[in-house]
């Protein structure tokens, strides 16, 4: 961690060398309410799996009928599906471990007088933090120095009333999970972990049950109707197996089987590690998911809001221009500055220690031009902090036997409060408009003199003399062009929400390639519009100016209402209720404010804007996966029920072909094709290019449900032609039983590899990489060869040796069943409509 030397006199904090033997003593700074899963409870859950129980019985069938072989080789099977299983969970549960280190708050600290940033689990009691405006409490603290401290205690005490706090005796303590409101401290850790006020009440996010998403709810939807349907069947075949045979248990193994081939549960498995371990693959690439669910509506955006300050511009703020009330000049050259009282009113209206972008570029100008600061030899009484519409805020000081008040804020409001003629309002609101156009922050400078207390109860009460203008230019991040023209070419709507002046924000738009910025909205014109105006205006609408946080959220919350999937970026407190509200809220790492962060869902570590383009491309790959996978799951279960069900309804020679030792042993191909083979696909050349795809009540749209269940009939028409040829012969049941088995294995193999992708075309993804794919095709090619020609294999599976004629009979038969897809995609694809419906 790199370090600098801090600020705050006198303060060095703790030794790092007592760091090990603090945290050996007090714990690390975190709440442990629930043990962490052991391992024997990840098995256990296993073992109650629908799957697993109906494996272990039909093992036990097995046992019971003697048949030792074929029961130890279930239980071989059963081992090999509970470690994939374990896998699984091992691996998804890693990846949300090293989910949560990356999105652990940080926190400024010092140690051996040095100021550092360290996880704020790292904390001990005794350590010196730095809190500052929009700062989450990390810890409960007693404040040590103070400046302008207000704090929301809402979390502790339910009051929303933000709450004064100082070094004296009985206001100076603070309590983890509370936020900064305004202002800055020093403060000494007094608690951690559980032994916190936060702690002790159990009011932890973290312990509050997410509610399931969407796409859960479709897949547990779409998994519980196929377990119906799975139990239905298994009554119904174990019924007539009986009638039939009048043997009840091994009428109940052949249930079994059609049971064991109707769970899907390969796909609860699939999403669960799809999103955990997309999530960390995106972490990797500087994007962290604070809930990898997320993830899913990340394919869906199809608008996005953009803050201007430190969103699309670098928020590293210079002082450009400076507007002379007095002199009534415009100064644009820094030596000309010298001593202004404009730059200096401004210096005594911001923070001393300032952390904006705005308020460090006054310090820095006053430092370089200002050669005796008026304001050091002030003493700062009394603080009105940003507040109103348009906002300001006041600093007040005291000078021999009366108090100065220095204000600074929106131009507009600055003129409006102060003693000012007409003409002159006019004049300097010229001067700002002529100023904003050239794509300059402008604020508002003014002054008063108080003879005495007490202080009006609102800034806007003082006896102003308007100053001047401060024209600041903070610039466009570098990149921001390309991105915006991305976002476009994504399909995704982009607006920009700013609280600057129409002239700058239009004035950035142009810069930045932004649309439709010859209309724009204000805050005030959004709060006065009714519920049915505003929705139509925010769909026309692309520029929304000098906005403030409850605009923002209006916008927001009416765009969702019109069906939209909206994303928000942001840096600041003020952006913080908007990033909650949106459907995903992106927020700066570097930059951002810590309330910003945790209002977010996405945290963008480099502050690139890029990365969101990144994010959405990461989010529209995974879901994309995910339904290769689960559309491979539903066209290969579609044949082996089929296959397991039809011959003993229609009263074939050979009624059941299957039994429980074939079903797992194509479920031990299938389960890591899905959860792990699809997976590790890569993003589509042309995923970008589509429209985002629509969130709806169902998982599929009818055309690919539709497409899958086509691709699992021609392969069940082509395993029971084959079924029936064979009996049909004369061939015994271990002849057509090998030429059914070695079809459906092969036809898996084609299957797999024409899923790639529902758009392109084999020619083009046998070009996709991804490392899985020879492995897939060697341990299936591996497999029909044990079962083939291993005597010890074939006499538990019930399979016959098959030719090298019979091996190309099945081989085309799958070829063909499969095939016509891969004709289907290269006559049928349009690049721009593909399988995917654009919302009409």
């Amino acid at each position: 961690m790199s370090g600098k030397v801090t600020r705050a006199e006198g303060i060095t904090g703790l030794s790092e060398k007592n760091i090990p033997g603090l945290q050996q003593q007090h714990g690390k700074n975190i709440f442990q309410y629930e043990k962490p899963r052991q391992l024997y409870q990840v098995f256990m859950d296993i073992v109650r799996e629908p799957m697993f129980l109906l494996l272990l019985l039909a093992c036990i069938i097995y046992f019971l009928l003697g048949q030792l072989a074929e029961g130890f080789m279930m239980l071989i099977a059963t081992c090999f599906v509970a470690t994939i299983s374990l896998y699984q969970d091992i691996r998804s549960t890693k990846a949300l471990e090293a989910l949560k280190q990356f999105t652990e708050p940080m926190v400024t600290v010092i140690r051996d007088g040095i100021e550092k940033n360290i996880q704020t689990r790292e904390l001990v009691p005794g350590d010196v933090i730095k809190l500052e405006e929009g700062n989450k409490i990390p810890a409960d603290a007693i404040i040590i120095q103070a400046n302008d401290l207000t704090v929301n205690e809402s979390i502790i005490t339910g009051e929303s009333i933000p709450v004064e706090k100082d070094e004296t005796t009985g206001h100076n303590a603070v309590y983890q999970g509370a936020t900064i409101n305004s202002g800055l401290c020093y403060a000494s850790v007094s608690a951690t972990g559980n032994s916190t006020v936060l702690g002790k009440l159990g009011k932890v996010i973290t312990a509050i049950t997410v509610p399931k998403t969407l796409l859960q709810l479709q897949v547990n939807k779409f998994v519980r109707q196929l377990a119906v349907f799975g139990i239905s069947a298994f009554l119904v075949i174990w019924a007539i197996n009986f009638i039939k045979t009048g043997l009840w248990v091994e009428s109940l193994l052949f249930a079994l089987t059609l049971a064991m081939a109707a769970v899907p549960e390969e796909i609860p498995v699939a999403l669960t590690s799809f999103m955990a371990l997309g999530a960390w693959q995106m972490s990797k690439l500087g994007i962290i998911s604070r809930q990898p669910q997320i993830i899913e509506n990340l394919g869906s955006v199809n608008v996005i809001c953009l803050d201007k300050t430190g969103t699309i511009t670098e928020n590293q703020m210079t002082v450009k221009a400076i507007y002379d009330f007095e002199k009534d000049v415009l100064i644009d050259t820094g030596p000309e500055w010298k001593n202004s009282l404009v730059l200096q009113y401004a210096m005594l209206a911001s923070e001393r220690n300032p952390f904006d972008a705005m308020e460090k570029a006054i310090q820095e100008a006053n430092m370089q031009y200002i050669i005796h600061p008026y304001w050091r030899t002030l003493t700062q009484v009394y603080e009105y902090p940003l507040q109103g519409r348009p906002p300001m805020m006041t600093h007040v000081y005291s000078k021999n036997n009366h108090y100065i008040a220095a204000a600074k804020g929106a131009p507009e409001r600055i003129v409006q409060v102060s003693n000012l003629r007409d003409n002159q309002r006019q004049q300097i609101t010229r001067y700002a408009t002529e100023q904003a156009e050239k794509g300059y922050r402008v604020i508002g400078v003014a002054s008063a003199i108080r003879k005495d207390k007490p202080f009006p109860e609102t800034q806007d009460a003082f006896n102003w003399q308007f100053e001047g203008l401060l024209c600041l230019y903070d610039p466009p991040r570098k990149n921001i062009n390309q991105v915006i023209k991305q976002l476009y070419e994504a399909h995704i709507d982009v607006k920009l929400l700013t609280g600057d002046y129409a002239e700058t924000a239009v004035n950035i738009c142009k810069q930045t390639g932004i649309k439709g910025y010859l209309r724009y909205i204000t805050g005030d014109q959004i709060l006065a519009m009714k519920e049915d105006e505003l929705k139509k205006s925010v769909e026309e609408v692309s520029l929304f100016v000098r906005m403030f946080p409850e605009a923002k959220l209006q916008v927001i919350n009416a765009l969702k209402n019109n069906g939209h999937i909206v994303a928000m970026t942001g840096d600041g407190v003020n952006d913080a209720p908007a990033l909650k509200a949106s459907d995903i809220g992106i927020a700066l790492g570097k930059k951002g404010t810590e309330m910003a962060k945790q209002a977010a869902d996405l945290i963008i570590t480099d502050d690139d804007l890029g990365k969101v383009v990144e994010a959405i491309r990461q989010g529209r790959k995974i879901f994309s996966n995910l339904k290769k996978a689960i559309r491979y799951i539903i066209s290969i279960h579609i044949p082996i029920i089929l296959t397991a069900s039809v011959p003993l309804l229609l009263g074939w020679k050979y009624p059941n072909i299957f039994t429980p030792i074939h079903i797992i042993f194509l479920e031990l191909i299938m389960g890591p094709t899905c959860s792990i083979f699809f997976e590790r696909e890569p993003v589509e050349e042309n995923i970008m290019a589509l429209p985002p795809r629509r969130r709806t009540i169902s998982l599929f749209e009818q055309d690919e449900l539709l497409i899958s269940i086509v691709q699992g009939l021609m392969i069940t028409t082509g395993v029971l032609w084959l079924y029936h040829f064979s009996m049909n012969n004369g061939a015994s049941i271990s002849h057509t039983r090998t030429l059914v088995f070695t079809t459906l294995v092969i036809s898996n193999i084609f299957l797999t590899f024409t899923n790639r992708s529902f758009m392109q075309n084999f020619t083009k993804t046998i070009h996709y990489k991804n490392k899985l794919a020879p492995w897939v095709l060697l341990i299936s090619v591996l497999f029909l060869i044990v079962i083939n020609l291993v005597p010890a294999i074939q006499s538990i599976f019930g399979l016959s040796t098959i030719t090298f004629t019979n091996l190309l009979l099945c081989t085309g038969v799958a070829f063909v069943a499969v095939i016509w897809f891969e004709i289907y995609k290269t006559n049928l694809y349009k690049p721009e409509q593909p399988f995917i419906r654009k919302k009409r």
